[in-house]
């Protein structure tokens, strides 16, 4: 669906994507994971035909970019990051406009159903909360039943219930074998909705896989969290060699191999030992990318 190598984009002296390579299959969602400014937002619209490439090869749905703009424009469907649609419109009469720009469409009410919104077809946009707002912007990228979609940071700002109903919606397009690339900052939206992750910071590509070849290769493994532990917990866990540090009272207390945790659960059985409970941590995107950049996350944001 997808076919870039070595894309470059460049302003005057700014670097904003540096050689970066990409693949992505039919019917996956595919996510680009960074900061903002890390250059998501720029690849993203290259490959949608909205900005033009400094050098390198992008290949969508067969067609080169710059020569095959016709075709693949009947052929995708764009949630921009700043998605707007007309205020004093309502939600069926925006989905009929947009709708009407494409020779190829899907029913209108056909649409409002899978973005389930029937309830406020007659809405207003501007009276429509954050969440519903891009529930409409999937729905009007979706009006011409593309076979490639682009959601661009679709749930920023949105509130954690907000945030659910669209990853539902987006897990909705993949069992219609729709395929999505999906760009966000948010770690745990992209582990949960992904098949493969790209992760970027600065322009570049710092790790690509599944989620789980990612965080394997990347991760730390997974850490064991005695919360409330007393100095005789930690003295144990030191005297058994064992990889751990203290964090404002608590123990990690890392996991080598399979022998690891009932060999701390024995230490923690004995008589002088205190602790308040045990928590098993598995390493996440998020430590991936404090790994491979000596950052979090929000703090390459700023």
């Amino acid at each position: 669906m997808i076919e870039v190598r070595d894309l470059v984009k460049r302003y005057d002296d700014l670097v904003a994507v540096n050689g970066i390579d990409l693949d992505v299959s039919a019917g996956e969602v595919y996510s680009i994971l960074g900061p903002n400014g890390a250059g998501k937002t720029t690849s993203v619209e290259i490959m949608e035909g909205l900005r033009k490439k400094t050098s390198g090869e992008v290949r969508i749905l067969g067609h080169d970019i710059e020569k095959g703009q016709r075709e693949i424009r009947k052929r995708i469907g764009v949630l921009p990051q700043s998605f707007n649609a007309f205020d004093y419109l309502t939600v069926k009469e925006n989905i009929e406009y947009f709708g009407g720009l494409f020779d190829k469409r899907i029913a209108t009410e056909e649409l409002i159903g899978a973005v389930q919104l029937q309830d406020k077809r007659d809405a207003w946009f501007t009276n429509l909360s954050g969440g519903l707002k891009q529930r409409v912007g999937v729905a009007i990228a979706m009006v011409n039943d593309p076979d490639l979609i682009f959601l661009d940071e679709p749930t920023t700002g949105l509130d954690p219930k907000a945030r659910r109903e669209v990853w539902e919606i987006i897990r909705k397009l993949k069992s219609q074998n729709k395929t999505v690339i999906l760009t966000t900052h948010y770690m745990e939206e992209a582990e949960v909705l992904s098949d493969h992750v790209a992760i970027m910071n600065e322009g570049r590509f710092i790790a690509l896989g599944t989620p789980r070849q990612i965080i394997d290769k990347h991760g730390s493994g997974s850490t064991c969290v005695v919360k409330g532990a007393n100095a005789a917990a930690a003295d144990a866990v030191r005297s058994a060699g064992m990889m751990y540090e203290a964090s404002n009272g608590d123990l990690l207390v890392r996991m080598e191999n399979k022998g690891s945790l009932p060999k701390l659960i024995g230490l923690l059985s004995a008589s002088e030992v205190t602790y308040d409970e045990v928590l098993i941590k598995g390493s996440t995107l998020e430590d991936v990318f404090l790994k491979l950049t000596g950052k979090k996350l929000a703090e390459a944001e700023q």
